[in-house]
């Protein structure tokens, strides 16, 4: 059921993200791109991903972020069949975090 997603526009969209150079900019367009409910699920996947890296339980991870179980399980699929996107983030997250 994999869709191809290489295509001009989503192109256009990535070199548009990465043309961002602040948090602020950030916020400013992706709050014009996404509705407030997509943007905050894709910041609780990328906690529900953080938390599950520190093996923390499905319920723990669900009282804390409020993440459906589905939502839980298709994040941690996406950790260990994925691309390795949440670890190269958040090797770089990390990276930035020991800098300051």
């Amino acid at each position: 059921m994999s869709k191809k997603i290489h295509t001009e526009a989503v192109d256009q969209l990535f070199e548009a993200v990465l043309s961002l150079k602040t948090k602020e900019e950030c916020y400013i367009f992706f709050e014009d791109v996404c509705t407030i409910n997509e943007l905050l699920s894709l910041s609780q996947r990328l906690e529900v991903a953080k938390m599950l890296r520190q093996k923390k339980t499905y319920l723990e991870i669900s009282e804390k972020t409020g993440a459906s179980t589905a939502t839980i399980s298709r994040v941690n699929r996406s950790l260990i069949y994925g691309n390795d996107g949440y670890e190269l983030v958040f090797e770089r997250i990390g990276e930035a975090e020991n800098r300051k």
